[in-house]
């Protein structure tokens, strides 16, 4: 289940000449694949373009109708690895992944497909994850593309430079037998626009086609002596033919005046923060329109020397405009520069940051000091455009409690950590590796869990080096989510675990689904998936790896079983890897199943009852161990307006789901008795309704009375 559905809006996809298609970008991708006779897609989720295989997997009839093949690809490198069908035959592929995390994975795919190249057309679309919003390393894809010499296309965040985009990319492929790259950051999959729409093709030969006719080119197989062919191939005439398509279809494009004494040459991608700080800076319109002369790169490699000459003939200075670094393409231009012998500045970083987001506000700033120094005439107003003064954001540090970013509410993964910390104070601190996924969340407070994060599903593989030589001490512990166990955890952590006869403790993580990426369904997912196969087991598959040592917790809230189970792991005289599998569904995915039952039933007249959890302010101490050992968004403090009662006691908000975590916490942790259940019943019946009116006539009793004997003071 993912965390959006594009039921609704995967039927514009049928839309076709003269029709006008308006929708998010990811939705103009999907349309433009098909509108290019795509023959097959794959992919693996992951910011920004999660949504793109959500979208793909909802439109999964529309494709098989037009004879397209889709599958959700088990990592990067299985997806990559599908455009192998493109290698021999005359069929159109897609894959989608993001970057630059998916790019690590793919790139032994990558190199392989990329030496022997493509009949058909190949192309990679690739989520670009970089700046301050980003969830992973700040690395460029662009690496990848210059070491495997891949064709990338940058376009300008717009459906109709999107849509284009796509087709230049197969057909760039199919020219220079290159798989091609399209690189969208999260600027042009969620922009909203339209564009004119054309028929829908099926594929001239499909998967199916193929497998009847099988063929076969030796010389594009990667083997020696091929491989020594490959590279000269790249460089003689793949090169070449990618050059003159891009001069000849005009894949890049130039805006503004072409005698101006200053340009820019920016990446597509930026274009639309660059326009927007032109116009602050008074040198654009609110359409576009500029006076400044412009080189936008929508294929940023490979460059085409001769059009990066031509654009800086008779200027004397020249800004490049690329975010991230290394800065690739500005090394480039000032390479042909030099070798050309021409006398023209190049300004980039140092005038824009070396790394960071490229916001607005950057823009402003950096194009307004490059016009500064080489052009002041060009402005018209007499300072850089800035924004206004920001208001003062009092310091609240020492007056609320730090609220670091954690698992959601009703987690189930925060018991297991909670269980964890409680081990560590009877057994003392553990190495413990963890892992990519909603559990990574444990290296936060409260729990404060977790040294290392190598890669996904590499959690258990990172704790590989260690090996206590006593083997009566003490041994690691190893996180990984049952995701990146699926994507490559069962063989790089838990089968390099069996053969080395690790001693150590890996505690698998599951949620049901791929949580992290949006709740898409994964080998051991629980729900019936009418296309995918579903509820494998990973206990079955880790015992055939040759896991000995395994237990099955199949309700990770009950903190006292999972803190038993791990300390039982890590004290037991058996050898061996000792493997925890931890099974509770995904909060949010529950919720997004469960709330529209149940409100359905309610509305429908039926009995639903709803579990809330709350404190009982008289005999909460104030302690707050159960916050440091929970650290659910929904527990919080509050002042009970006793004047006796110094400290705030532990409240429970609305946003409680009623999993029972922070009362579990407590009991485990011998904590306090101050949790107290409730239930919310919609529809009650006849009898229900009687003893609640009789229980709230002796309770209002009660209170007065008490409220009778209070000492009061005037």
């Amino acid at each position: 289940m993912a965390e959006r559905s594009f039921a609704k809006e995967v039927q514009k996809l049928k839309q076709g000449q003269g029709d006008t298609f308006s929708g998010e970008g990811i939705l103009a991708i999907t349309k433009a694949l098909l509108e290019n006779g795509v023959g097959y897609v794959g992919g693996y989720q992951g910011s920004p373009i999660s949504h793109l295989m959500d979208v793909l997997a909802d439109a999964e009839e529309i494709l098989s109708e037009l004879g397209v093949h889709f599958e959700a690809s088990a990592s990067e490198a299985t997806a990559t690895a599908m455009l192998a069908a493109s290698v021999h035959y005359p069929i159109r592929g897609a894959v989608t992944y993001k970057s630059v995390v998916g790019t690590n994975v793919a790139s032994d795919a990558l190199s392989n497909l990329a030496s022997g190249g493509v009949t058909g057309g190949a192309l990679i679309i690739v989520g670009e994850d970089y700046g301050e919003g980003s969830s992973i390393m700040q690395e460029r894809t662009y690496a990848f593309a210059m070491k495997s010499q891949v064709w990338m296309l940058d376009p300008r965040p717009n459906l109709p430079a999107i849509v284009k985009a796509v087709g230049d990319g197969f057909e760039l492929s199919e020219i220079s037998n290159t798989p091609v790259m399209l690189q969208v950051g999260i600027r042009s999959c969620h922009v909203h626009g339209n564009f004119e729409a054309a028929d829908n093709k099926r594929p001239p030969m499909t998967v199916s086609d193929a497998l009847e006719k099988p063929a076969r080119q030796l010389d594009r197989i990667v083997l020696p002596p091929a491989t020594y062919l490959h590279e000269e191939e790249k460089l003689t005439k793949r090169l070449p033919a990618a050059k003159k398509f891009i001069i000849e279809k005009e894949i890049n494009e130039r805006f503004g005046k072409p005698d101006a004494k200053v340009g820019l040459i920016l990446q597509g991608g930026t274009y639309n923060t660059v326009i927007r700080a032109l116009n602050r800076l008074g040198l654009a319109d609110l359409y576009g329109d500029t006076d400044m002369d412009m080189l936008v790169l929508n294929c940023i490699y490979p460059l085409v020397d001769s059009q990066i000459m031509d654009f800086c003939e008779g200027k004397d200075a020249i800004l490049v405009i690329e975010e991230g670094h290394p800065n690739y393409v500005e090394q480039q231009i000032a390479h042909m520069l030099y070798k050309g012998g021409k006398s023209v500045t190049l300004e980039g970083k140092g005038k824009l940051p070396m790394g960071g987001e490229y916001t607005g506000q950057v823009m402003v700033d950096g194009i307004g000091a490059f016009l500064t120094e080489h052009a002041p005439s060009l402005l018209p107003v007499a300072k850089v455009v800035t924004n206004e003064e920001p208001v003062a954001i009092p310091d609240l540090s020492k007056t609320l409690p730090a609220r670091p970013p954690g698992f959601c509410t009703g987690c189930p993964e925060r018991p297991i950590f909670a269980a964890t910390k409680l081990v560590e104070e009877e057994l003392g601190e553990h190495h413990i590796s963890s892992d990519i996924g909603c559990h990574l969340f444990s290296i936060m407070p409260p729990f404060d869990l977790g040294a290392t994060t190598m890669g996904y599903g590499l959690g258990p593989a990172s704790a590989a080096a260690f090996h206590n030589e006593n083997p009566n001490g003490r041994r690691s512990i190893s996180f990984v989510g049952d995701g990146g166990f699926w994507h490559n955890g069962l063989t790089s952590s838990v089968g390099n675990a069996v053969f080395n006869k690790s001693d150590n403790v890996i505690v698998i993580v599951d949620n049901f689904y791929s949580a992290a990426t949006g709740g898409q369904d994964i080998l051991s997912s629980r729900a019936t998936n009418k296309t995918k196969q579903t509820q494998s087991s990973i206990v079955d598959a880790c015992k055939g790896m040759g896991v000995k040592w395994i237990r099955q917790i199949d309700h990770t809230y009950d903190v006292t079983k999972v803190r038993d189970t791990l300390k039982e792991a890590l004290t037991t005289e058996e050898r061996g890897p000792k493997v925890i599998v931890a099974s509770s569904e995904c909060m949010l995915n529950k919720q997004r199943r469960v709330k529209p039952e149940l409100a359905k039933a309610a509305k429908d007249g039926k009995r639903v009852v709803r579990p809330r959890f709350g404190v009982d302010e008289d005999i909460c101490t104030g302690d707050h161990a159960c916050m440091r050992l929970s650290g659910c968004p929904s527990l919080s403090v509050k002042d009970t307006g006793d004047p006796l009662r110094d400290d705030p006691v532990a409240a429970i908000d609305q946003t409680c789901v009623g999993c029972g975590n922070c009362g579990e916490v407590a009991d485990a942790a011998v904590l306090c008795p101050s949790f107290f259940q409730a239930e919310i019943v919609s529809n009650p019946s006849t009898g229900e309704r009687r003893r609640a009116k009789r229980n709230q006539k002796i309770i209002s009793w009660l209170q007065g009375r008490r409220d009778a004997k209070r000492v009061a003071f005037a």
